[in-house]
């Protein structure tokens, strides 16, 4: 049943849109445009109030015949425009306000030093009953739709993570096929995009669309997921090509290697090599060039290898594997791996499962960490995703806990700091 959870979701998403894009407009609306669609009006619009008499005193209170017919309308109506003429003004739209005996009128100025100027003058005019400024205000738990059905989400406690720290200023490269760049998921996410298989356009495709939205889809946008470090910066580097004849993706020392040293020069902070091979040792040296400057690199394990494959066996790698699946190599630490929502291209989304997307979501973890400690040692970064839930010793098996994380790195609780207080409190056996 959770894993249809967030198929159900996008079905009730597409029936509400299309509820939506039924519904018809108030006949009783003024039909002027407000300019609420351009949000840099609303820093440009003021509302002014004007005197309506008592709804018991109006025969026809309820607006039977229209607000414009309303008793007094088309006299406060001229008011509000010698208003607007006498300081600049343009009148946007207007309403009633019966509980209040007032009618409301949007007035817009042509910048907002010259708003905040008028309104004094307009609040000083005995015709006006009172003025403001037309303020922002923003929906409280709009989120992203299938953000519940991700297991970072409530595992990671994500929503409480990203009060601290989001990626901000960390670069993260993504060595894979390539990324949907339009997804509504990813529009504005990805930094640069470049091609290093051939010298054809650059292209979507679904691994590295997958890996892309699970490390930095947008957030409280109303739409798909949340990524796990979303203010991060995305290189989308295609060194993988998607097959066409199955779902898989490949690619080539050479590839890889250019793109590899591509994101050294870049100065990146964070690579994740959700992929897997045979060790090689072009690869293995700009690796090691990459940690040597201070680079993160987390790679996927693979199960099917008895020794957890390249590039994730390299010294210095952070190998992640899916929680699911376990662990048989050593210092291979444990992330979720199953089920978990991701954007493909399209404008779609599916489940997805794997050590690819186990290592995305620690990779925006890292970045978050880096976010907090930009000068994090790799073995201090190392030591804090291996800290038990309160930080007094490390955790076995080695599964991730964010949180632990986190709170090790910034030396803040973040997560449930009344039980982490208990714990703290009781004797250690």
């Amino acid at each position: 049943m959770r894993a249809l959870l967030p198929l159900l979701l996008m079905a009730c998403l597409s029936m509400a849109g299309s509820a939506m894009a039924q519904a018809q407009p108030d006949p009783g609306r003024a039909a002027i445009d407000t300019g609420a669609k351009d949000e840099a009006a609303l820093d440009r619009q003021l509302l002014v109030m004007l005197r309506a008499p008592p709804p018991h005193f109006r025969p026809d209170n309820a607006y039977g015949n229209g607000y414009q017919s309303a008793p007094g309308h088309a006299a406060r109506k001229r008011i509000v425009t010698t208003l607007a003429r006498e300081h600049g003004l343009q009148l946007s739209d207007e309403w009633p306000m019966p509980a209040l005996g007032l009618d409301c009128f949007v007035l817009e100025a042509p910048n907002a030093d010259e708003r905040a100027r008028v309104i004094p003058r307009l609040a000083a005019d005995p015709r006006v009953e009172s003025v403001e400024p037309m303020q922002r205000f923003r929906m409280l738990g709009a989120g992203d739709p299938l953000a519940m059905a991700q297991p970072a989400v409530a595992r990671w406690h994500l929503h409480e993570l990203h009060a601290l720290a989001t990626g901000h200023g960390i670069t993260i490269a993504a060595v894979d096929s390539g990324v949907d760049t339009v997804h509504p998921d990813l529009r504005g996410r990805v930094a640069l995009a470049r091609n290093f298989v051939d010298g054809s356009a650059y292209r979507a495709e679904s691994h590295g669309t997958e890996v892309a939205g699970i490390i930095a889809a947008r957030t409280d946008d109303s739409i798909g997921i949340e990524g796990v470090a979303p203010d991060a910066r995305l290189l989308a580097l295609r060194a993988c090509w998607q097959q066409t004849a199955a779902d898989t993706a490949l690619c080539s020392s050479f590839t890889l290697a250019k793109a590899l040293q591509f994101a050294v020069n870049a100065k990146t902070q964070v690579l994740n090599l959700s992929l897997t091979g045979p060790p090689d040792r072009l690869l293995a040296r700009l690796l090691d060039v990459a940690l040597a400057q201070g680079v993160v690199i987390v790679g996927a394990v693979d199960a099917k290898a008895v020794d957890g494959g390249f590039p994730a066996i390299h010294p210095g790698v952070l190998a992640i594997a899916a929680a699911n699946e376990g662990a048989r190599v050593p210092g291979v630490l444990l992330a979720p791996g199953q089920g978990i929502p991701a954007p493909v291209p399209g404008g779609h989304w599916r489940l997805v499962s794997g050590t690819s997307y186990a290592a995305a979501q620690v990779s925006g973890l890292v970045a978050l960490l880096r976010e907090l400690s930009p000068g994090l040692a790799p073995a201090q970064l190392r030591h804090a995703l291996t800290t038990d839930a309160v930080g007094l010793a490390p955790r076995r098996p080695q599964s991730i806990d964010a949180c632990a994380a986190v709170a090790h790195v910034s030396q803040r609780c973040v997560c449930d700091c009344a039980a982490a207080q208990t714990a703290r409190s009781m004797p250690r056996r």
